[in-house]
């Protein structure tokens, strides 16, 4: 936002207990929306931060706009440093398996004695019910929720290519948490907010279910689905490209065939209405697919833009980073990594008052606001350095 605007939560601190996904992205919408967030972790760091793979990504983009303070939540000095730090705190954030912050005593029910108008946000696999003793990842629920039934074929169920469920229980967790800092307003009291991977899921997939409810008939995986659209699927085109194409309405039917000189689809009576195309999939889109695959992806996609056709190219999440519009709207913000390099990354995809929200501090280094949060809470010179001698409290180098 501009500087002379002061962000929402501007004043709202939040201390977090997180790791991999879920909490760390509840953490991350608070923190751009200007909230000070404070990542509490083990003194060898978040172990997300040293992950291979597709949880390469994880710490840098879900760790943004925080300070981190590395604490031995083992030893007694470390815990009476997190109990001070939560005093000071609007919001605390957990993702931990069920009674581990109960063990160090830094669950709901203990901390809420101390302070009532503390916001408490669990994330958590399940609600509280038969399941909540299982443990969850993003996989798991897909699996059991009906998401990787619907994404692939039949008989090949397939995760969705997201952590769909952790960054959408994490901006749960966080609307949780924004809905309880109002009610406070009111109240005076604090809450506990519960977001969970299952539930989370199963909201996902209930436009399925009440496909169910309202037809009786269950919803198929999306490759075998029955379109609600005539003309709703990927071509592939000259030279084997690839493009998705949409005619979702029976005016843009028209200048669909306006546009090709498909005089005799557009007379042809089996094809009057979206619903009558429905009907006629079987034969319509082979015979849509011959009469295109020789046009060049570039030259399909000039028409539907000229047009207002939807459409889209089939792109890899790398070539979003040159990606024409995001560039020019200001979607992409050079972040600093941990490790010193520069990179683009994504903003949140929202604009309050017509700014984004923007990258002011990347994501952090091993315990590097140790000293200042260490001295803000009133440690002298003398007892910070005997918590750093002790390995108690990591500080960066």
């Amino acid at each position: 936002m501009s500087e002379d605007k002061k962000l929402p939560l501007e004043g709202v601190r939040v201390v977090e207990f997180t790791h991999m996904v879920m909490g760390p992205t509840c953490g991350m919408v608070l923190a751009d929306l200007g909230a000070e967030v404070i990542k509490i972790e083990p003194v060898k760091g978040d172990s997300t931060r040293h992950l291979m793979g597709s949880g390469a990504g994880f710490f840098p983009l879900f760790n943004r706009n925080k300070k981190s303070i590395a604490l031995d939540l083992q030893s007694p000095e470390g815990i009476e440093i997190a109990y001070k730090l939560i005093s000071t705190a609007d919001i605390v954030s957990e993702n931990f398996k069920s009674g581990t912050m109960q063990k160090l005593g830094l669950d709901y029910e203990s901390l809420r004695r101390q302070n009532e108008s503390l916001i408490y946000v669990s994330h958590k696999g399940f609600l509280s019910g038969p399941y909540a003793h299982r443990t969850a990842l993003d996989e798991v629920v897909q699996m059991m929720g009906g998401l990787a039934y619907m994404t692939g074929r039949s008989g090949d169920p397939l995760r969705a290519g997201t952590s769909i469920n952790d960054i959408m229980g994490g901006l749960f967790g966080a609307i949780g948490a924004m809905a309880a800092l109002m009610q406070r307003t009111h109240t005076g009291k604090g809450m506990e907010v519960q977001s969970a991977l299952f539930e989370n899921n199963v909201f996902l997939v209930a436009q399925h279910m009440m496909q169910y409810a309202v037809t009786g008939n269950a919803a198929k995986p999306m490759p075998e689905r029955i379109s609600a659209w005539g003309i709703y699927d990927v071509f592939t085109l000259k030279d084997d490209e690839q493009v998705f194409l949409g005619v979702v309405s029976d005016t843009q039917w028209d200048l669909f065939c306006n546009a090709f000189g498909f005089k005799d689809l557009r007379a042809d009576d089996r094809l009057k209405s979206n619903n009558a195309r429905v009907q006629q999939r079987s034969w319509l889109m082979p015979a849509l697919r011959e009469r295109l695959a020789g046009f060049s992806a570039k030259e399909i996609m000039a028409v539907f833009e000229k047009h207002g056709l939807p459409f889209a190219p089939i792109s890899k999440p790398q070539d979003l980073f040159d990606d024409i519009h995001l560039k020019t709207t200001g979607g992409l913000e050079t972040m600093s990594l941990p490790n010193g390099k520069e990179t683009v990354v994504p903003l949140l995809p929202i604009t309050l008052g017509g700014d984004r929200l923007h990258i002011r501090m990347g994501p952090p280094k091993i315990g590097q606001n140790s000293l200042e949060l260490l001295t803000e809470l009133g440690y002298s010179e003398i007892e910070v350095k005997q918590l750093f001698d002790g390995n108690v409290v990591q500080a960066v180098a």
